[in-house]
């Protein structure tokens, strides 16, 4: 194990324990006062401390299974266990949100009277203060590790300390008042969760299924690529994600048809030395395009391909392009926005159009997907 993914496992567990020992705490201290005064809000919230404890117990258990080295099974490594973690932890917060919406259902049927304590209530202010406090600091570290699992659980503590902060409002219209709202609050609580726990849940099983490469990240590798003298283009780049901070990917380039092998090979392993340096992301393939750089017919006939190929509404890219004037063939891929209505009709209408124009030519035309498409 690197010294930095050990320098962030320490990180995540260290500040789960804090939330862990800071949501125990909280949640024996308003189980007491919720129970004490008949408060079903605050034992809600209580109930809530426990799931968060419960949550940060499984962030560290996900992190420490994602740390484990690649074996024959899983050769890309276990991060991905990072991202599953977080969805139990969604699952937690979820079931926590309703079960509080059952009990709080049943109060609002049959209602008791809350009778709070001027102790109660300090302490119930305390833990707002304490839940604000504990949720930017796990959120920040999370976002600083690129750690969902904290992110979510922080983000779960700032819900908490708005939540506390309610039963605080209910206790004070009920003392100043004399009506009791606990069991609507606790209600209007649980659904709170519910959202949080499925907007949670919704976040992370997109990240399991594979979203699209990082807009940013995508550009900056290609300006790299392309820094290298002779690639003329970089095309076809996928990035493909198993877990926070590790990717794996594979990108195609343009290079001159003089070249020979062993410049290729250098340059291809110029290019992945760069990359992982630069971004920590390993090009496990480079695919090559041969560009035609000796013919000034086929570099003019190029540039007539182009005008045709982006004349077509919603075509992002033309690359690839090679023309062969013994064998009568012409290549080239172009990628198509999702944004069209019909890709496939717009790519038959590209390629009608370009035979049209070179009759004798056997078109070899490919749809790429661009992966990174904003």
């Amino acid at each position: 194990m690197n010294e930095n993914v050990d320098t962030r496992e320490k990180t995540i567990v260290r500040t789960s324990i804090i939330g862990i020992a800071a949501n125990v705490l909280l949640a024996g201290f308003k189980a007491i006062i919720g129970l004490a005064s008949n408060s079903i809000a605050i034992v809600m919230d209580a109930v809530n401390n426990i799931s968060d404890a419960g949550s940060s117990l499984i962030t560290i258990i996900g992190t420490k299974l994602a740390g484990r080295e690649p074996d024959k099974k899983h050769p890309f490594g276990y991060g991905r266990i990072e991202y599953l973690s977080a969805m139990i932890i969604s699952v937690i917060v979820l079931y926590a949100g309703i079960t509080s919406l059952i009990e709080s259902v049943k109060k609002i049927i049959n209602p008791d009277t809350p009778d709070y304590s001027t102790i109660s209530l300090i302490i119930v202010a305390v833990a707002v203060v304490v839940k604000i406090v504990l949720g930017r600091y796990v959120k920040s570290v999370g976002e600083k590790v690129n750690s969902s699992s904290l992110i979510n659980s922080g983000e779960d503590a700032t819900l908490d300390s708005i939540i506390s902060a309610s039963t605080l409002l209910a206790a004070g219209i009920f003392l100043i008042f004399h009506i009791s709202l606990e069991a609507w609050l606790g209600a209007i609580i649980s659904i709170v969760i519910i959202k949080s726990g499925f907007e949670m849940l919704k976040e992370t099983i997109s990240q399991i299924l594979g979203e699209r490469n990082d807009p940013d990240l995508a550009r900056s590798i290609k300006e790299t690529v392309i820094s290298f003298p002779d690639v003329q283009g970089a095309y076809d780049l996928v990035l493909n994600n198993y877990g926070p901070d590790a990717w794996n990917g594979s990108v195609h380039i343009e290079v001159p048809d003089t070249y020979s092998a062993d410049q290729l090979d250098q340059l291809i392993r110029s290019i992945q030395v760069k990359v992982y340096t630069e971004y920590k992301v390993i090009l496990t393939a480079i695919g090559v395009y041969s560009v035609n750089t000796r013919d000034d017919d086929i570099i003019q006939a190029k540039k007539r391909v182009s005008e045709i190929v982006f004349s077509h509404p919603h075509v992002l890219q033309m690359h690839g392009f090679y023309m062969d004037k013994e064998k009568k063939t012409m290549r080239f891929d172009i990628v198509i926005s999702f944004d069209a209505a019909d890709r496939k009709t717009v790519y038959k209408d590209i390629h009608d159009d370009v035979q049209k124009e070179y009759p004798d030519y056997q078109l070899q035309l490919a749809m790429d997907t661009d992966f990174s498409e904003e």
